[in-house]
């Protein structure tokens, strides 16, 4: 499509990992842009881009609807992440606040698309090979995180059957880029402290998503009105083995390399031992050890992504040598490896 000034992309979570990268590209292409922002979010870059700005949140349906005003296209990354916290929580903004967002934007009557960020942990914990969106979400999550985003699929799916939000959703794996605040330091800091381990042999596959490849399929869905209600799997165009890609990590930064190989067995009995206790203890911090650790580390993640590339065109284009190469070099400049 051609973007005009006619056109207006509101974006959510735009402080965020894969809102930023968005935004970043969204002011190259020339698109007027308008972000949501918590308060206490830090907006330097945003304000960098030229970026409007709105102040608000997902829990806050009273600025959802100033958000939307004249609003033609939206791209939804907002949302609580992590693999440990309160479950309630992560409801309330990742599947309370979508469908506050939607009910606003069924009555957004310049909107033409909707794209919301979802997760392949929606699906069932298992060995995935060349798993495709024929396969239904799990019934149940692992955690408040996959749980939330199994129910906010589903709040979708009924805004587009019976609201007629034009609305497609992108289901990413583990995403991985510049501004990671999450897995990727932690990882680093297990390494450092020689506290990393494999779950199994480290050859089963991750489900690798580097955030550009990310972002081209989030502009290729964003950029056409067909697929309404429709789920697509994102990642790499190649998958790398656990093994290589804490290797990957741990040479670049010389750091200790991962000596423990836990068998899945026994990994799955002792997150189940440590979850107990750390919510009995009430800890904020996950366990080194927890059910999403496990299927992070211990199951084949391989997604397919044929669909994605036969209908939207996707191709990644970056493969992970370049990608990982590209996200450590900007944790050294911050010095964080």
């Amino acid at each position: 499509m051609q973007w005009t000034d006619k056109h207006l992309l509101l974006i959510t979570g735009a402080t965020g990992l894969v809102g930023s990268h968005v935004a970043e590209e969204a002011t190259k292409r020339g698109i007027r842009v308008r972000a949501l922002v918590r308060p206490s979010s830090k907006i330097k870059l945003l304000q960098k881009l030229g970026v409007e700005w709105v102040s608000g949140a997902m829990t806050e349906p009273f600025s959802l609807k100033a958000a939307l005003n004249g609003v033609t296209h939206v791209v939804h990354c907002a949302a609580m992440v992590g693999d440990w916290g309160n479950a309630r929580r992560y409801h309330e903004v990742n599947v309370d606040g979508l469908e506050s967002f939607l009910e606003e934007a069924r009555m957004c009557d310049t909107l033409k698309r909707f794209v919301h960020i979802s997760s392949l942990g929606v699906y069932p914990v298992r060995d995935h090979h060349g798993t495709d969106e024929s396969t239904p979400p799990s019934e149940t999550g692992i955690d408040g995180y996959t749980t939330s985003k199994i129910e906010a699929e589903a709040i979708m799916t009924h805004y587009v059957e019976r609201e007629k939000v034009p609305a497609v959703a992108l289901r990413p794996g583990f995403i991985y880029g510049p501004r990671d605040k999450t897995v990727l330091p932690r990882i680093i800091s297990h390494l450092r402290d020689g506290k990393a381990s494999y779950i199994g042999d480290g050859e089963t596959v991750l489900n690798n998503t580097y955030v550009k490849n990310l972002v081209d399929a989030i502009f290729l869905a964003v950029e056409r009105h067909d697929h309404v209600g429709e789920f697509f799997n994102i990642r790499d165009g190649t998958l790398v083995t656990k093994r290589h890609f804490f290797e990957t990590i741990a040479n670049y930064g010389r750091l200790p390399l991962p000596k423990r190989e836990i068998p899945l067995g026994a990994a799955k009995a002792i997150a189940t031992g440590w979850e107990w206790l750390w919510r009995a203890i009430n800890m904020n911090s996950a366990p080194l050890i927890s059910q999403a650790t496990v299927k992070f580390l211990g199951y084949n993640l391989d997604y397919s992504i044929d669909k994605a590339k036969k209908e939207l065109g996707y191709k990644p284009k970056v493969d992970f040598k370049d990608a990982m190469q590209t996200t450590l070099d900007w944790y050294r400049q911050k010095g964080r490896i």
